[in-house]
């Protein structure tokens, strides 16, 4: 007979969690899956980096304003390129 028993984020209560490795005393590490790392994964950034460049916002200050790379706003805006031009 097997047991489960459902793991849940402890900050915001989500079901939705990843496994994160093993602590020391060998018990298993979760984390949130809805939490992103890296905030170009983020949906609707793609989008905040067309719009800005729209706008007249340089590289870099859309990079600083949004909490991402510089090449990631380069790279993004190369994708977009052909929904730009209409």
């Amino acid at each position: 007979m097997t047991c489960y028993q459902e793991i849940v984020c402890p900050e915001c209560g989500s079901s939705q969690i990843t496994k994160s490795g093993r602590t020391e005393q060998g018990t298993q590490r979760y984390r949130c899956h809805i939490d992103y790392r890296y905030k170009a994964y983020v949906p609707g950034v793609n989008r905040q980096v067309v719009e800005m460049a729209i706008n007249g916002s340089g590289i870099r200050d859309t990079g600083r304003v949004l909490g991402i790379n510089k090449n990631t706003v380069i790279s993004t805006l190369k994708k977009s390129k052909p929904y730009l031009h209409r």
